[in-house]
């Protein structure tokens, strides 16, 4: 994101020396994205930020696939996942491509017991029940429900939640997360017609800077692995640091929509977007106010990407039967569009109040065991009259 924040104290120079106030000097770390060419920031520890002690255990935690070559229609009844203690083992994998992983999480418990770093992807979490506090080495940021959490990759971090009933939608994504282009002029800032702006963003805040030594577990995801690393020193010793590469939340409830006389398609709505997958956040709006409008979305061909709809509150208009914690996919091959009498009973309607978190993938999505087990399994009769 190319918004340029700092916390805590830093060198008026950057890879000069920065010496502690008893003597010594900290120590200069450089996280950056797409090796030394993308977003990056530097920040200053107080111990070496390299120290690994042990390597405990490795394991697979890659997701089983049910269906590798998926064309049916599927509805996913998200709430119906058990609620688990621990924060990693709560988070399920429903939909995979060599792009990302879109899943669904039910943690009761907060994640301290160790910390998680994710060294393959970036991570949007979205909070749909819950209210906590994201701790990461570059500062904490509140969230409650509604909130996106963009997690960039190499974050450590940890979960505290004030709540027990948690229901989280995620998406791992092996490239970075982005704001649209066509929101921004060419310095990056977000021009009038955006439907959000940089005041918008939740930026880190209450650095943690713990000089402390001991045996700290670090839970670390790479290539559909897990390895749990020891280091040396608590991780969040971080005392300062500056640049465009950090964590950062933003609201669902402050997406401002765009609206017409008729129809509008979904790039309207689009929050993020990587370079293999789109993000839109639908919510409450005005309909269209053409005289002769139809405020139910036209059919449409899924010809060049699968799409997923998480479906969050309010009341959704184009389809039936659908309650909180559902998720559909609409895979690419197949038209889909409004369900039989949605379209009809759409006209004359003002507005909606409907709130639903949409990912569109360029590449076709496999479905894992998880998502069977709590797929509908008519969802894609459902367009039969």
């Amino acid at each position: 994101m190319p918004i340029y924040h700092k916390l805590g104290n830093i060198p008026p120079k950057r890879h000069t020396q920065f010496e502690k106030p008893n003597g010594g000097l900290y120590y200069e770390q450089l996280f950056g994205t797409e090796g030394f060419h993308g977003h990056s920031s530097l920040s200053y520890h107080i111990h070496r930020p390299t120290q690994v002690k042990e390597i405990l255990k490795s394991y697979s935690v890659e997701p089983k696939i049910a269906i590798g070559k998926n064309i049916k229609s599927l509805l996913l009844k998200g709430f119906e996942l058990k609620s688990e203690d621990d924060f990693l083992d709560s988070r399920k994998a429903m939909l995979i491509n060599k792009d990302c992983i879109i899943g669904l999480a039910a943690p009761r418990k907060s994640l301290t017991a160790y910390f998680y770093k994710n060294a393959d992807a970036d991570e949007m979490i979205f909070i749909h029940k819950g209210k906590g506090k994201l701790r990461t080495m570059l500062g904490n940021i509140p969230f409650k429900y509604g909130d996106y959490l963009i997690i960039p990759r190499g974050i450590i971090y940890q979960i505290e939640f004030e709540t027990e009933e948690n229901r989280l939608f995620y998406v791992e994504s092996y490239s970075p997360f982005y704001t649209p282009k066509r929101y921004k002029n060419e310095s990056g800032q977000h021009l009038e017609h955006s439907p959000f702006c940089e005041r918008d963003f939740i930026l880190p805040n209450e650095l943690e800077s713990h000089d402390e030594k001991g045996d700290f577990i670090i839970k670390m995801k790479k290539e559909g692995m897990m390895h749990e690393v020891v280091y040396a020193t608590h991780p969040f010793d971080v005392v300062g640091w500056d640049g465009y590469n950090f964590p950062y939340g933003f609201s669902i409830h402050n997406f401002e929509p765009i609206t017409g006389r008729v129809h509008q398609p979904p790039p309207v709505h689009q929050t993020f977007e990587t370079g293999t997958f789109v993000v839109c956040s639908f919510v409450p709006r005005l309909y269209d106010y053409h005289p002769k409008s139809i405020p139910a979305p036209y059919n449409h061909s899924n010809i060049d990407s699968d799409e997923v709809l998480y479906y969050v509150d309010g009341d959704f208009m184009s389809r039936n039967n659908i309650e909180q914690g559902h998720i559909t996919l609409h895979p690419k091959g197949i038209p889909h569009g409004p369900a039989p009498g949605a379209m009809e009973r759409s006209i004359g309607h003002k507005d909606t109040q409907e709130l639903a978190v949409m990912v569109d993938t360029f590449r076709p999505l496999m479905v894992t065991e998880e998502a069977m087990g709590i797929d509908d399994g008519q969802y894609y009769k459902s367009w039969v009259e």
